[in-house]
């Protein structure tokens, strides 16, 4: 709640997707108005057999950080209000650093990782008239610290841009990058357990225009080594928990092979991320083939909700499961559909029926 952008919808619900990634002998924080759906989704998670805390704090004060002797904190984003409460300024330092659009760009270049051309300004009242003249277009306007594609504006003109840099406060750190030829963004995510730094998986992005709305497994690409250098070098500077990095494959020629492609990094979030929640529960249930996307309804309960036929089987290794099961008193639910693509798509058209139903 500390890092996400002001205008997500029901913010303070998303401490409900870490549910699924939970086991038994963890303790979770809830926010209190999510306790009237507990009963439905630990059901739906027994039936499915996916293991989970029943030990839940009803709040999310993160005074509860230090307050239970054996525990370690397992928290969205380690910023200075974590901080605070378990006092660790290696991992602040190296989240903040690395947050930063600009100073990933710095590190990129440092490390030797493939980046889209960029220029890195450290306030926008520094833009100049060499800089605006030399701009090609389309390119993107970013806010180095941004979140859910707020303060990134596409500019197509200089209309555009013109437009995109009132937006900014003078003061305000951003870049300008060339436009990325490509459609096929990868989420490559990190865990550091221990002293020991871990590939967790690649996915590839689902995306409505700038904005994050879900993920797919297996990715066509699993490029670490674009990577790699910079994971370690944040393990080294103190980085813990799980962190990713957006990297675009950019076909160099008409064919896809890996041969043909060059991966060019975008960003690291230094954070859980959208495609932690659903890749933690595969890796629990050993589902190989998913995809995880945000569905609307006209339902305000779970207990509303059919998913009768459709739920996960073990045996089968396909179905639905509840990831962000929260949102549902917005009516929204992020939703991991595992199985082939083709069976995918039948249940995307199936639970989108059902979701749509009117409430009875």
């Amino acid at each position: 709640m500390n890092c996400t952008a002001d205008g997500v919808v029901g913010n303070h619900l998303y401490s409900a997707r870490a549910l699924g990634i939970s086991e038994p002998w963890d303790i979770i924080q809830l926010h209190p108005e999510l306790k009237p759906q507990f009963s439905a989704i630990s059901s739906h998670y027994h039936r499915i057999g996916l293991s989970h805390s029943e030990r839940v704090i009803w709040n999310l004060d993160l005074k509860q950080l230090g307050a239970h002797a054996g525990y370690q904190p397992s928290v969205f984003y380690f910023g200075p209000t974590e901080c605070r409460y378990w006092g660790d300024r290696q991992w602040l330092e190296a989240v903040e650093f690395i947050n930063s659009k600009n100073n990933f760009m710095a590190l990129a270049k440092k490390v030797g990782t493939e980046v889209p051309l960029t220029v890195c300004l450290d306030r926008i009242g520094d833009l100049n008239e060499h800089i605006v003249s030399n701009l090609e277009f389309p390119c993107y306007l970013k806010a180095a610290v941004s979140v859910s594609g707020v303060g990134i504006y596409r500019c197509e003109n200089m209309a555009d841009f013109v437009y995109a840099a009132k937006q900014f406060a003078d003061d305000t750190p951003v870049q300008i990058q060339q436009d990325v030829q490509t459609d096929l963004f990868l989420n490559l995510q990190y865990q550091i357990a221990g002293d020991e730094l871990f590939r967790i998986a690649a996915s590839e992005q689902i995306l409505d225009g700038c904005a994050h709305q879900g993920n797919r497994v297996p990715a066509s690409y699993e490029p670490w080594e674009v990577v790699d250098p910079m994971a370690e070098w944040l393990q080294k500077q103190g980085i813990k928990g799980v962190f990713a990095f957006d990297v675009a494959a950019i076909k160099t020629d008409e064919g896809m092979t890996k041969e043909s492609v060059k991966f060019s990094a975008i960003e690291c979030n230094p954070r859980f991320n959208g495609a932690t929640y659903p890749t933690l529960i595969a890796q629990k249930l050993n589902i190989p083939h998913w995809s995880a996307v945000v569905f609307s309804t006209q339902h305000t309960s779970l207990g509303k909700v059919d998913l009768t036929d459709l739920e996960f089987n073990p045996r089968t290794g396909q179905g639905v499961i509840v990831v962000n099961w929260g949102t549902i008193l917005t009516k929204k639910l992020s939703i991991m559909l595992a199985g082939i693509k083709s069976y995918q798509d039948a249940l995307r058209v199936e639970l989108t029926t059902r979701l749509q139903a009117a409430s009875g």
